[in-house]
């Protein structure tokens, strides 16, 4: 089984009783954790910014409160961390797909769960418009897909 790098609307809305979607990542964790999972320094940073932002987070808490939880659960043994150990350059980044300003750190996390034999875990499906059908990159792409409430 393949290491999962989850990206930050996935460790987000764990984390996050009240993020519409933490039942569906507390689901898939419960199913999948179990085989390993990643976070990396831009995933870390981006957890701890978002979850000190009460625009985004009603119950946001203080940045040194997001790094203490974030610590809790990078703590569990089955994760791992993985290193910004590419250049945005990197062969197992689809940069000549990109279309748009937005889609960048979404290929270097691919990137980065290629270079780690792993798989990258979100609920954007629109990663997807990334990637031809018959791209190898798509190996490494996992989506959540959220229950319809």
């Amino acid at each position: 089984m393949k290491v999962s790098l989850l990206d930050v609307n996935l460790l987000i809305a764990l984390a996050w009783p009240s993020h519409i979607h933490h039942r569906d990542a507390q689901a898939w964790f419960s199913r999948s954790a179990a085989g390993g999972w990643a976070t990396c320094p831009l995933t870390q940073c981006a957890f701890v910014r978002i979850s000190a932002n009460r625009k985004i987070i009603p119950e946001a808490v203080t940045p040194r409160e997001a790094l203490t939880l974030l610590g809790k659960m990078i703590s569990l043994e089955t994760h791992s961390f993985w290193k910004d150990d590419l250049t945005v350059l990197d062969k197992h980044i689809p940069a000549a797909l990109l279309v748009g300003h937005r889609q960048i750190t979404d290929a270097y996390l691919l990137g980065l769960a290629l270079h780690h034999d792993g798989q990258l875990v979100t609920f954007d499906g629109g990663i997807l418009d990334l990637l031809p059908s018959n791209s190898s990159h798509r190996k490494a792409l996992h989506i959540v897909e959220p229950r319809l409430i």
